[in-house]
């Protein structure tokens, strides 16, 4: 199996850097408070320090990326900037699953979207490209919708879109649930520092799940030169 973005993608946004983990032997019986604590602390941080989170530079660079795709970015908002924006609303986010209760603090931390899919539900490979208009997508709550052509989608070979408007929101086919032992992590970014920062997202997740399950996750950060990653699926 692997992961990639298109060629179209790298050509219309150049300034991507995308972390990206493969993990087996994932369980839902651990615990991850600790970590998730420190890294909601060190977000709760980084918020008291701005008006909005749309002042970070990590959520700037989505804003732009996401009106480059002719998309409002107050209507459509990419993940981390949603998980923020609820955490600074609420103080706390959602307990779904120790691993993407995790990477969501993670997410946070570093106001970078993070989404984890279960292995077992892509079939054959995942990129993010634009649809053609023939793929399906699955929500959260069982319906099925067509990502319209050209929209950014995360798509795998058995033409399922696993995330819609790229950054958006993600498909509930794919989701991490109890039974999910194999799971791909993809973090992006765009913005002056992503390089350096997507070293150390990457970094702390591939430490964090060596330490809670423990697993030895194949890690990597991609670029232009090196698009692909290739892992062993499901």
């Amino acid at each position: 199996m692997y992961f990639q973005h298109s060629d179209d993608i790298w050509r219309d946004f150049p300034e991507l850097v995308p972390g990206v983990l493969y993990a087996e032997g994932i369980t839902a019986d651990v615990s991850a408070a600790a970590p998730i604590a420190a890294y909601t602390e060190r977000a709760a941080a980084r918020l008291a320090g701005v008006a909005s989170e749309s002042e970070l530079p990590e959520i700037q660079a989505w804003r732009r990326t996401f009106s480059k795709m002719g998309l409002k970015p107050t209507q459509y908002r990419c993940a981390s900037e949603s998980l923020l924006r609820r955490f600074r609303k609420e103080g706390s986010l959602p307990g779904l699953h120790p691993l993407v209760d995790l990477c969501n603090a993670i997410s946070i931390a570093y106001a970078i979207p993070v989404a984890v899919f279960d292995v077992s539900r892509i079939g054959r490979h995942l990129e993010v490209r634009h649809a053609t208009g023939d793929e399906t997508y699955v929500t959260f709550s069982g319906e099925t919708e067509r990502p319209p052509a050209q929209e950014v989608i995360f798509a795998d070979a058995d033409g399922r879109a696993h995330a819609r408007r790229w950054s958006n929101r993600q498909s509930g086919h794919s989701a991490v649930r109890d039974t999910t032992a194999g799971v791909l992590i993809v973090a992006e970014a765009l913005h002056d520092s992503a390089a350096k920062d997507m070293e150390a997202l990457t970094a702390a997740v591939s430490g964090e799940l060596n330490t809670l399950w423990p697993v030895t996750p194949k890690a990597a950060v991609l670029g232009p030169s090196s698009r692909r990653f290739e892992f062993t699926g499901a």
